[in-house]
């Protein structure tokens, strides 16, 4: 994906913003963007579990390197300060967050998006483990969003038993409501979600003669694209990331 030349101008402002839920609260969020008149189109990071960590913040930046305007909004803002860590381990002692504040937190973050002065107006979701759950949540319940890139979202085929107050539907009933083109990224070792529960998802998609591609990947399992985890898998993990991106060229910038 290095398709900019050697004498080209590069800079980017990098930063935490605060930004507007739709639900009115004002959360934090992590903002960084292309110096440039642009206008250009922009993507929304949904954090993983693991929470709003260096990572994401490196995800954000590398969106922005590709010339995306790009934030990262922190889904677990009100359940405390500290280290990613301790926060995400009050957010797991407390059965995760609700689908209800993601998705508010999630259009709020691509409203402040739209809102700035060189955006090109088109807004992608991006996101990993349960952010990838809540990136296709989103982009079957509001029309918010132009493209949407699910990375091996865990929960979105659920049966009856992991029904919860926080979680009440499984997100693939939901998808006949998909608005948007779907790319889906999954590794086939993977047991969050299994190999079955892929094939499930994207039955109902098929069904449903949805805009979709699935890749999956042979000999990587679940996180391969996180270079700071032993399960990490460089080749993977490029390929995947080239077809982010060119995905994103053709729905969000073309």
């Amino acid at each position: 994906m290095n398709n900019y030349k050697t004498h080209d101008y590069e800079g980017m402002v990098a930063e935490t913003v605060s930004i507007k839920s739709r639900n009115g609260d004002f959360i934090n969020a992590y903002l960084s963007k292309p110096l440039g008149d642009g206008p250009f189109p922009s993507i929304v990071l949904a954090h993983h579990l693991p929470g709003w960590d260096e990572l994401y913040k490196e995800f954000t930046r590398k969106f922005t390197h590709h010339g995306y305007l790009a934030i990262t909004p922190d889904l677990y803002f009100r359940e405390g300060n500290g280290s990613p860590d301790d926060v995400a381990s009050e957010v797991r002692s407390q059965g995760g967050i609700s689908d209800k504040q993601a998705l508010d937190d999630l259009v709020g973050a691509a409203d402040h998006l739209r809102s700035l002065p060189n955006s090109n107006n088109k807004v992608g979701i991006f996101g990993t483990c349960s952010g990838g759950r809540h990136a296709f949540l989103a982009a079957c319940t509001v029309d918010t969003f132009d493209a949407a890139i699910e990375c091996w979202g865990g929960n979105i085929v659920m049966d009856e038993t992991s029904i919860t107050e926080k979680q009440p539907i499984s997100p693939v009933t939901l998808s006949s409501s998909l608005s948007a083109p779907l790319l889906g990224i999954f590794g086939n070792d993977d047991v969050s979600p299994p190999p079955d529960q892929v094939d499930k998802h994207e039955e109902v998609l098929k069904e449903n003669n949805k805009n979709f591609d699935f890749y999956r990947y042979d000999g990587a399992g679940h996180g391969f694209m996180y270079y700071d985890r032993p399960y990490y898998r460089q080749q993977q993990s490029v390929d995947a990331w080239d077809k982010i991106f060119k995905f994103t060229e053709k729905n969000l910038r073309k």
